[in-house]
């Protein structure tokens, strides 16, 4: 039987109204109740610890990197506490034939229990050969470990849509995670890499309530895509009047404007960057002076230079002043009165009633 996390964290000396905070505090950062913090709670006191089993495909571990750096919850926490990762063969102490071996312990004693994340995806060129972890392709690796599992996660662009390895030409074919696992349901959080509170908060949401978060038609955590990064960004008051960067380190990106025009993707780019923000909420890309390149959506790479402006995008026009757009505003208003006047009179003659 698998310790709780609750158990875990009494083992380590943390006292129940600390426990009690990381609940409210994890519960705030997925945007759940204090209903929901308190089943939380309940959960992570009663429920045995997740075990998962992490692969790596092909790809650059960066998502291994973002995720250690998560500051809520805290990835030792996580790590240590939260889940029980039973397999991960980037971090783990064994290696060879000692951690294969542990692969296929943990796939044998948690049969159906067990979450499989996969970060970076299979190449199917060749038979596989382009990538072989444990002596074998990694896409046998893929599917022999998501048999049992009972939910998968896509961490990152390379499992959810195939990034830069899968970019034209393509020559090692290299898929995303879900054109070969197609019996499980898959839980997409794309990002090269994701935000690091992103990555934990669905560890999180998984460990505490023992289901998959709400997902969107991509299949990504509606909690963390359902804005786009457009929506919430401190720099899109310049974009609604108008005052943009033409070009980089003009007057206009030193007044901190707009970087639509040098080709920011925010506008069409799905993520928490705006809001999460990374290094525990101090700034993300566009907070330092660096347009969004889309890195969450599908086929980023393939959709043109990062500095190409979107052409499809509608703006409103320059503010030339207050005293302008103040007239602009009452001759709107003007204009409604009259119409609302012009009506009203109508109305009356038809029904054959004096003015008033």
């Amino acid at each position: 039987m698998i310790e709780t996390f609750y158990e875990r964290l009494r083992m380590q000396g943390v006292t129940r109204r600390s426990f009690l905070k990381f609940c409210s505090l994890t519960a705030a950062s997925l945007g759940l109740s204090p209903a929901q913090a308190q089943e939380m709670a309940k959960a992570l006191q009663s429920k045995p610890r997740l075990p998962v089993v992490w692969l790596h495909g092909l790809e650059c571990t960066c998502c291994s990197e973002s995720f250690i750096r998560s500051s809520h919850p805290l990835a030792k926490d996580a790590i240590l506490s939260m889940i029980s990762l039973d397999y991960d063969d980037t971090i783990m102490a064994a290696a060879g034939h000692q951690a294969e071996a542990a692969l296929e312990d943990t796939i044998a004693q948690y049969k159906g229990n067990y979450i499989l994340a996969c970060e970076g995806n299979p190449p199917l060129a060749n038979d596989g050969m382009f990538c072989l972890p444990g002596g074998r392709p990694f896409v046998e690796k893929l599917k022999r470990a998501a048999k049992d599992a009972r939910a998968v996660i896509a961490w990152g662009s390379c499992a959810s849509w195939g990034c830069v390895q899968a970019a034209k030409p393509n020559p090692t074919q290299a898929v995303p995670i879900d054109k070969v696992i197609l019996d499980k349901p898959i839980i997409k959080v794309p990002g090269c890499p994701p935000i690091a509170e992103v990555m934990s908060g669905v560890v999180a949401y998984v460990a505490a309530f023992d289901r998959l978060p709400t997902l969107d038609r991509q299949g990504r955590p509606q909690m963390f895509y359902s804005q786009r990064i457009h929506d919430k960004c401190y720099r899109r008051p310049h974009f609604d009047a108008g005052q943009f960067v033409e070009k980089w380190d003009d007057e206009g990106a030193r007044k901190g404007y707009c970087l639509y025009k040098v080709g920011c993707k925010g506008p069409t780019t799905y993520n928490a960057c705006s809001t999460t923000r990374w290094n525990e909420g101090v700034s993300f890309p566009i907070g330092s002076g660096h347009g969004c390149i889309g890195c969450s959506e599908d086929d980023f790479w393939d959709r043109g230079s990062f500095y190409s402006r979107l052409t499809n995008i509608k703006q409103f026009g320059v503010e030339a002043n207050a005293d302008k757009v103040g007239a602009v505003a009452a001759g709107v208003v003007g204009a409604a009165i009259v119409a609302h006047a012009a009506v009203g009179a109508i109305q009356r003659a038809a029904a054959g009633k004096p003015k008033a």
